[in-house]
């Protein structure tokens, strides 16, 4: 048989395989079978076909994908709750067994090179027999929980460039309604209007934005003012001093700061004065104490060197005039902002409401104290979650643990009265996923439900009410984390009216792995001003990386060359550490 014959077989082979399925899909209504992945050569036919059957068959009959199966740590078929470690209950990525680990992490299902035990496409001698069609797995019942890929003792990500990395799977239904990446910040962004404003004492704004524009209500300085300790002059030097009993207050310490207006000063007359201080009228300059010399008895002053007018005077209105606009409305209330305020004459300032959060954290496996024990995981998210929260200007009225019951979720969010509810885990399609049939029957009208991106893309934002919004964050720690900067953040900067931080580039120092189609979200740290190195340890499950991250790189699909300039998502407490204090409000709504 000649080349061509083989080609022609393998042709009709596999189109009878595609064939099949597609009669099998189209009877069940189900139109993923325009994501199937075409071959471009007839060379591919067999290949694909067989990993088209993988997919089908982890998707449709709840089995393991075949060993050689590809796969991702945030597929749609993620489960409800974060994990750490080979004994979470759920996760982000369908089961697997050790040995498909394995392949997960030194592998690439995505790169030109196939691995070694998957013949590649122009290797004839290891092409699968093209007389025997590939027939569906039986069906299984689905799993009560699907359990957490073991992360690898080393990082998803390659150190050196050109080696393959981790690449997640494409699973159909995820691709037909995820929402790109920058797209989902826009409408989260866009989803709100900001909350009503309050006035609050100055003690307890900060964090929030002015809803109105800081106007000094006085001039600044009020008075013309020394700026240094010295002798307030009158004219060209030498200078006379008054004798101690003429000195001003009758104390022989000169004017101080915060007296009355001492007298004029006539020409060629110089008295103390301490900085601060309301400098005399007829005063022409101010000469520091380590410039001036007191001859003749302590009556005459001399100047060892030239001063000139006005010198060290800080003159009435320097700063602003009375009804000068300072702020305007928008700006955020910082520390400095308060210290402005009083100088201008402010008690109080208006400012938008601070968006009050609830947070909700699913899961029967989850431990609040102790070491992991009997296949339950430490909560990582509850205290994570809450001070997050706050430093993105949000008020945390209250962290609560949520079992899987969907009865206990309903009620759990039925009942908040905050502006956004936030839950962990469950927002996927996994038979302890509970977060899209609650929203269902609460009628929330759903937003966003999944996004192309990387950690994460289970996350969703939905409107629960008019002003009420829940965002589900994946139950992975990074994941959620992802979540929280791609959804929270431009929703609470909204409903807060706090400013966008101004968009930055950073050059990589290391060449970055992309996904074919997500974007991805990758912890850097800061190197030389405009350079940002990649870290290790950005699993999904993984906070270690992250928690020694100035911020995240935002990596476009297909990846970033070293050198190459990537967008940077600065970490709240690295661009203004606001609102950052511990969380007292956590509830009791689960067990320990």
């Amino acid at each position: 048989m000649t080349d061509r014959d083989a080609d022609a077989a393998l042709d009709r082979a596999a189109e009878e395989a595609l064939a099949l399925f597609a009669d099998d899909r189209r009877t069940a209504g189900d139109r993923r079978e325009n994501h199937v992945r075409r071959p471009q050569r007839a060379s591919d036919l067999a290949e694909t076909v067989r990993w088209n059957v993988a997919d089908w068959a982890a998707e449709d009959w709840g089995g393991p994908a075949p060993h050689d199966a590809h796969d991702g740590a945030d597929s749609p078929s993620s489960s409800s709750s974060e994990s750490s470690g080979p004994e979470s209950g759920r996760s982000d990525g369908p089961a697997k067994g050790s040995s498909f680990n394995d392949e997960l992490f030194n592998s690439d299902p995505f790169s030109e090179e196939p691995p070694a035990d998957r013949p590649a496409p122009d290797d004839r001698s290891r092409r699968p027999d093209s007389s025997t069609k590939s027939t569906p797995p039986t069906k299984s019942t689905p799993p009560t929980k699907s359990t957490q890929p073991t992360e690898p003792d080393q990082p998803t990500e390659p150190d050196q460039p050109g080696q393959p990395a981790v690449v997640p799977n494409e699973a159909p239904e995820a691709r037909a309604h995820a929402t790109p990446w920058h797209a989902a910040r826009t409408a989260a962004a866009r989803a709100a209007q900001p909350l009503p404003s309050v006035v609050r004492p100055l003690g307890d704004a900060l964090g929030q934005a002015l809803a109105e524009p800081l106007a000094a209500l006085t001039d600044l300085p009020s008075f013309d003012t020394s700026a240094m300790d010295g002798w307030a002059v009158a004219g060209p030097g030498p200078w006379r001093l008054p004798s101690e009993d003429a000195t001003p207050e009758g104390s022989g310490t000169g004017i101080l700061a915060g007296h009355a207006e001492a007298a004029p000063l006539s020409d060629g007359d110089a008295v103390r004065i301490a900085t601060g201080a309301r400098v005399p009228p007829g005063a022409t300059a101010v000469l520091r104490s380590e410039h001036g010399k007191v001859r003749g008895e302590g009556r005459e002053l001399y100047a060892s060197r030239h001063i000139t007018q006005g010198q060290d005077i800080r003159p009435r209105g320097q700063e602003c005039r009375r009804g000068d606009a300072l702020l305007p409305a928008g700006a955020l209330v910082t520390p400095v902002v308060l210290g402005l305020a009083a100088a201008a004459g402010y008690d109080e300032l208006t400012v938008t409401s601070r968006p009050r959060a609830e947070v909700l954290v699913l899961g029967d496996e989850l431990l609040r104290a102790g070491l992991p024990h009997d296949g339950r995981i430490r909560d990582a998210l509850g205290p994570l979650l809450g001070p997050w929260l706050r430093a993105l200007g949000a008020e945390v009225v209250a962290t609560r643990h949520v079992g899987d019951d969907p009865e206990a979720l309903h009620t759990a969010v039925s009942a908040s009265t905050a502006d956004v509810v936030v839950t962990t885990g469950g927002t996927a399609a996994g038979p302890v996923d509970h977060v899209h049939p609650t929203l269902r029957r609460l009628g929330a009208e759903q937003l966003v439900d999944g996004v192309e991106v990387r950690p994460g893309h289970p996350m969703l934002l939905a409107r629960l009410a008019p002003g009420r919004y829940l965002v589900g964050l994946p139950g992975n720690p990074l994941a959620a984390v992802s979540g929280l900067l791609t959804l929270a953040e431009p929703l609470l900067r909204t409903l807060s009216a706090r400013p966008a931080p101004p968009p930055y580039r950073a050059r990589l120092t290391e060449a970055v792995q992309g996904h074919p189609v997500d974007t991805r979200l990758i912890p850097v740290v800061y190197q030389h001003g405009d350079r940002a190195r990649p870290l290790r340890f950005h699993g999904p499950a993984m906070l270690r990386g992250i928690a020694a991250a100035d911020a995240l790189a935002v990596v476009p699909p297909g990846g970033a060359d070293q050198g190459a300039e990537a967008e940077i998502l600065d970490l709240p407490w690295t661009a203004d550490g606001i609102g950052i204090s511990a969380d007292t409000t956590t509830g009791t709504g689960g067990a320990p």
